[in-house]
């Protein structure tokens, strides 16, 4: 596969309620990578509970192999109407994206998704279909690597409205923002945060709907090879660096001992960096050849944190990639410069991570390891793990 499916979502609830009218599912088969947003009829409970079984009906039977008109039909017959609005209580919209490039839209009264190809907005044939006597607009077209896809519930178009702006922010405005500033971003998570980031702004942090922004960029694969813990086995120094350094992507070294014996295998000078020094951070370091050294553990748990603040921020927090320190920047690389990640995981164990006075998630080295593992998968990311 020549390319890689970076997806990624983030939403704001409506001011004043705890859960989210909208919901996202982003899930794959043998075949595609699909993803679905639902927009629950108002707001809360009520709303939430639809958005969820409309995501999760696509879902269950998307995954199991039934086509998505299929999918469509079932869920249009399943939902009801609103008798006083006489409104679908869901709208949907559904994105195939296929092992073969070739991309299938479903939109059911969802804003329409906006395609980014080469600095244009790029306009695709739709055709309408009639199900269940609900109109449901189809489109197909082929991927081609940068392209961004963005699927909004409402709450993005009509950003502002009763706040800000007097109508809202209509679609052609969220177009002129996307080719305006996804070109800076390289990953599908800026892009789906900077867009809603803009939207609780323009709702002067007290959205007066659900928000919900769904992106995907089809990107070239970019590999990560991160190398932590010394060998159980000292004889295996030589060949664990060897196989680190022949196979291709940026190379990060976290810890000490780790860092020590990939310099003296290639012959390398390691000098610490003291030009930047955190009171939460032990320092970093250089090795020509090596994109990243940094300290061992404390650095990685503080990395992941960062990775899952940053990604799973509330509409309160402003969490920012900006500051110098090693963990800021390994954070930073595993969640912009990586779709597949290679752990290279030395088993000899540290006796000050046995430390009974250090905190629970420092105290074993292969709980950090799995840590990280989880947390990368569950952004999307490829994980391999070589344990020596």
């Amino acid at each position: 596969m020549s390319y890689f499916i970076d997806v990624s979502f983030d939403s704001v609830n409506k001011h004043g309620e705890e859960l989210c009218g909208d919901n996202v599912e982003i899930f794959q088969n043998e075949e595609s990578t699909f993803i679905v947003l639902a927009d629950g009829l108002g707001s809360g409970v009520k709303a939430n509970i639809l958005a969820t079984m409309t995501t999760k009906m696509a879902g269950t039977m998307l995954r199991d192999g039934l086509s998505i008109a299929e999918t469509v039909d079932t869920i249009t017959n399943t939902l009801p109407v609103c008798s006083v609005r006489k409104l679908a209580y869901s709208t949907f919209g559904i994105i195939q994206i296929s092992k073969d490039k070739k991309c299938h839209i479903i939109e059911y009264d969802n804003p329409p998704v906006f395609i980014i190809r080469g600095g244009k907005i790029l306009e695709i044939d739709k055709k309408e279909h009639i199900i269940n006597g609900r109109l449901v607009q189809e489109s197909f077209f082929e991927i081609k690597l940068d392209d961004v896809l963005v699927l909004v519930s409402d709450g993005v178009i009509h950003a502002g409205v009763g706040a800000i702006l007097n109508l809202g922010w209509q679609w052609e405005n969220v177009a002129d923002y996307l080719l305006k500033n996804v070109p800076k971003e390289k990953c599908a998570e800026n892009i789906s945060k900077e867009l809603l980031d803009v939207c609780k702004c323009l709702y002067d942090n007290k959205p007066g709907d659900d928000t919900t922004v769904a992106a995907v960029k089809i990107r070239e694969p970019e590999v990560i090879d991160l190398f932590t813990g010394p060998p159980e086995d000292e004889k295996q120094d030589a060949k664990l660096v060897s196989d680190f350094i022949k196979n291709r992507g940026k190379k990060i070294v976290c810890g000490g001992t780790a860092a020590k014996i990939v310099a003296r295998e290639l012959n390398r000078e390691m000098n610490v960096d003291l030009d930047y020094i955190s009171s939460d951070v032990p320092p970093t370091a250089h090795i020509k050849g090596i994109d990243l050294v940094t300290e061992g553990v404390l650095t990685l748990s503080k990395a992941i944190d960062i990775v899952k603040e940053y990604c799973h921020s509330s509409a309160d927090e402003v969490i920012t990639l900006k500051e110098k320190d090693g963990a800021t920047l390994l954070a930073k690389m595993l969640i912009e410069d990586c779709t597949h990640l290679n752990l290279w995981i030395g088993k000899a164990v540290n006796p000050a991570h046995q430390n009974p006075d250090f905190p629970i998630d420092l105290s074993i080295k292969l709980k950090v390891v799995e840590n990280l593992e989880r947390t990368m998968l569950g952004l999307g990311k490829i994980v391999k793990v070589n344990y020596y």
